[in-house]
């Protein structure tokens, strides 16, 4: 399987350079069957990544470009009148109906059209007129957002940045990155894309069986929950960190790190979980599930700040 997980890290890369975390993170998301949102600037290869991931997978990706005139059913599908049809009306299935669908945008769209995703994303399924349909089993929403263009833009709410296990801040490429990046894109132009090794979606489905059975220690499981009581108890193991939080991360985001960390210890080859695994992967389980108060501006402070004064104050043993 590791060998897999090489190849399948590998495929991406090829096509982008840089962005470590977002190319393990999209690979995790697949594995824990969890939903991805990714915050960065235009440019940064958020689209392209994700194109890279469905061609060496074999899998079906449709792509959605969330505006203001959407509507839900634009995503979900709609019934169209049918004449000929004995049930008179016929489903047209929307582009939600593959394996990745890449929302892009997301924060461009009324909330009408942002709850539209909700059941597919939590349920992995679409009730449209009554009826419920179903989604394939290795499916996937990856939803993107400008972080400095707020003109016209409406914010997820809270409810819905839970639903996504993990979210993903982008930054710029260093100067060596760039330049490498530029001799990709040169060499793309005059040369024939070199073919990819295709992997089996049904590895997949494998790993899922395989990190259901990733030990986790009563130690770290208590340290997953001592994190957890941080974000919303932060009092209790700061004085500092209770003036920047107003609420901490849900049952679902207990979950999310206990399954993140399990998938990450699956990619490095190990059967069980390590407390510095929970670490590595804190910060994109909680960045979104921590709501921040004034105070925080005002210190000019981030969420990736919060968190790390969390890790620092919640005791490993």
């Amino acid at each position: 399987m590791k060998d897999t997980i090489k190849q399948l890290q590998e495929g991406i890369k090829n096509t982008i350079i840089g962005q470590e975390e977002l190319v393990e993170s999209l690979i995790i998301g697949l594995i824990a069957e969890g939903n991805i949102l990714l915050e960065g600037l235009p440019g940064l290869a958020k689209t392209r990544a994700v194109k890279a991931l469905s061609k060496v997978m074999e899998i079906q990706m449709n792509r959605v470009q969330f505006t203001p005139d959407l509507l839900p059913s634009d995503i979900t599908g709609t019934e169209i009148y049918n004449p000929e049809s004995e049930t008179t009306f016929d489903f047209k299935q929307g582009p939600i109906f593959c394996n990745l669908v890449l929302a892009d945008e997301i924060n461009r769209a009324p909330a009408k059209v942002q709850s539209a995703l909700l059941e597919a994303m939590e349920e992995h399924q679409v009730t449209v007129a009554g009826k419920t349909y179903l989604m394939d089993p290795l499916f996937m929403v990856i939803a993107t957002q400008n972080p400095v263009e707020q003109e016209g833009t409406y914010p997820l709410p809270e409810a819905q940045l839970d639903r996504f296990m993990m979210k993903i801040n982008l930054d710029y490429l260093t100067p060596e990155q760039e330049e490498l990046m530029l001799k990709m894109v040169r060499g793309e132009e005059v040369t024939e894309k070199k073919e990819i090794s295709k992997i089996d979606k049904q590895f997949v489905f494998d790993a899922r069986k395989q990190v259901s059975n990733i030990h986790v220690s009563e130690e770290v499981n208590q340290y997953i929950i001592r994190l957890i009581d941080a974000s919303r108890h932060p009092e209790k193991y700061s004085d500092s960190l209770g003036k920047y939080i107003t609420f901490g991360a849900s049952p679902r985001g207990t979950i999310a790190l206990d399954k993140t960390a399990r998938c990450y210890a699956y990619m490095q080859d190990r059967d069980y979980v390590t407390i510095d695994d929970i670490r590595l992967v804190a910060h994109r389980v909680l960045r979104h599930r921590i709501a921040l108060t004034y105070q925080t501006n005002v210190d000019k402070l981030q969420a990736d700040d919060i968190v790390t004064e969390l890790l620092n104050a919640v005791p490993i043993s």
